[in-house]
């Protein structure tokens, strides 16, 4: 076979790769829950699951327990938004005796872990990873060893689900350092990135074998209060933790912009500024709940056309 008929072969092979889609969830605490009512709206208007519509669930913190929940027994939205009521909130975040409520300065996290396991062992019962119905993705940060940890379904299959939400959730100060079954120290992997999309992208190329990828990636909204330069230059430790350093550390969009020029047109961010929400991780009461059940409403307005012809297109 003479070099061109080769070399036009293979690109006709290029060609003729399957599209694989994939889909990201940014953490963010309570938040997340408005990327769970814009893809409940989607099943709705639609009349695909979600499950159906993605090869790749990933996710990071929060965003993690969505992306398994998707995977591993293809949940509907409807079902995933079970899981962030009210009743289920209260159990996650079981206040540990130490937290004093009036004080910014905490000596111990502000939850236990405690709740967090006990819904996701009814969630996901003793599954490993090795059990998920769809490839499942999420990322965490081994602070003995001081590096990223990727737990996914094809590369550490032993490791269980309880195990693999655990480790990337335990965001500092919130929740306890996690130690998974290996013995290992986990804490949220919001500290490496919190937009996963990007770190997705990558691992699907390798696992599906094609460069035809395209990725939703689903975030949970931006703090976009202003800050007055002139203030924070006196801030000291407090001043920095009472106006957001955390979310500033946790800012994904440096994350969506290298995503948005690496993957290019097969790529759609479904993301906006927070508004009147609190930008607290944990307010879990009525009144910021609904408003970020509503922030999902206003996603799927803006790009609920937008997603439909992405995926189908």
């Amino acid at each position: 076979m003479k070099i061109s008929s080769i070399f036009s072969t293979l690109k006709q092979k290029k060609v003729t790769q399957p599209q694989k889609r994939i889909i990201s969830f940014d953490g963010g605490g309570v938040r997340a829950i408005a990327g769970i009512v814009f893809l409940k709206k989607f099943e709705e208007e639609t009349g695909q699951k979600v499950y159906d519509t993605f090869d790749m669930f990933v996710g990071t913190s929060a965003g993690a327990l969505n992306a398994a929940c998707f995977a591993c027994d293809g949940l509907s939205a409807k079902e995933v938004k079970k899981y962030w009521s009210q009743e289920y909130l209260d159990k996650i975040m079981e206040t540990s005796f130490f937290w004093d409520q009036a004080s910014l300065i905490q000596a111990r996290p502000r939850y236990e872990t405690k709740g967090r396991v006990e819904v996701l062992k009814e969630l996901f019962k003793n599954k490993n990873l090795s059990d998920s119905n769809k490839p499942l993705l999420t990322l965490c940060y081994d602070i003995e060893r001081r590096e990223h940890v990727i737990h996914s379904s094809f590369e550490t299959p032993d490791i269980t689900f309880v195990d693999a939400v655990c480790a990337s959730s335990a965001a500092p100060m919130y929740f306890p350092t996690y130690q998974i079954s290996s013995g290992s120290w986990m804490i949220d992997g919001g500290v490496v990135t919190n937009n996963p999309s990007i770190i997705g992208f990558i691992k699907a190329k390798k696992y599906f074998n094609t460069e035809t990828i395209k990725v939703l990636s689903i975030g949970a909204g931006q703090n976009k209060i202003k800050i007055k330069g002139e203030s924070s230059s006196k801030w000291g430790g407090v001043g920095w933790l009472r106006n957001d350093i955390i979310g500033m550390v946790l800012d994904s969009e440096i994350h969506n912009h290298i995503a948005t020029n690496i993957i290019d047109k097969n790529y759609l961010r479904i993301n906006s500024p927070l508004g009147n929400i609190n930008k607290m991780l944990d307010d879990a009461s009525v009144e910021n709940l609904e408003k970020i059940h509503k922030l999902g409403l206003n996603w799927w307005e803006e790009f609920g056309e937008e997603t439909i012809n992405f995926i189908n297109d």
